[in-house]
């Protein structure tokens, strides 16, 4: 991913082909809301980023140091229909955001601030393409130092949010959901063994978990 990201071809593909209604965002609107983003932290200090699902098993940044963190008023929730990489609009899929209230637990990554402004465009090319994440400071907390970091939270204003929608509901877009990326189960799946490894308990995750398994006896019993 990491290459693809780098020389644009993913951005390519995705441009050239868009799921309708979906409006992929420029590399100069992409540039401008990475540099707001920005807009606050010290080119001469390391940055830390807060990652809490794909980002845990498959980085794709340089980073010098890897740590898990907690973050307050925010929980991993799968809210953010998906039409793109792991769904399409036949099949569409799930991912995961920060959605507002709660705690969270993932990886705080820092990246050496002569590296922040090319591994943050890469970043951007990775989380921000088509609107539905919100980039955000929060304070994350590790081994009793907080410190500030960059993560990217569900934006509540998309179309492709789903607030509440019933467990039910995730649960069919995650066994279902396909795309040329990959399946959102596959996401799904990965993301719980990141949690596994880094021995985090997520009570959201495993009442997936148990819906996943009745629905997919409840498949076989049909």
């Amino acid at each position: 991913m990491r290459e693809r990201l780098a020389k644009g071809t993913l951005l390519e593909s995705l441009r050239a082909d868009p799921p309708p209604g979906i409006c992929i965002r420029t590399d100069a609107e992409l540039d401008r809301s990475m540099e707001d983003s920005l807009g606050h932290h010290d080119p001469a200090t390391d940055l830390h980023v807060f990652g809490y699902g794909s980002l845990m098993w498959n980085p794709a940044m340089e980073v010098v140091q890897t740590r898990v963190a907690r973050v307050q008023g925010w929980h991993r929730r799968f809210c953010l229909r998906l039409l793109l990489g792991r769904g399409t609009v036949a099949e569409p899929g799930v991912m995961l955001a920060l959605d507002r209230g709660g705690s969270c637990r993932g990886l705080l990554f820092r990246i050496e601030a002569a590296k922040v402004q090319a591994e943050m465009r890469l970043l951007w090319r990775r989380e921000m393409l088509a609107g539905s994440y919100d980039a955000r400071w929060v304070t994350a907390r590790s081994s009793g130092v907080t410190v500030p970091a960059l993560t990217f939270v569900a934006n509540r204003h998309h179309e492709r949010y789903l607030g509440a929608r019933p467990l039910h509901d995730v649960v069919r877009l995650i066994r279902t959901g396909r795309g040329p990326l990959g399946t959102s189960r596959a996401y799904f799946e990965s993301t719980l063994q990141a949690l596994e490894r880094l021995r985090i308990r997520d009570l959201g995750m495993e009442r997936l978990r148990l819906a996943i398994r009745l629905a997919d006896q409840e498949s076989i019993a049909d």
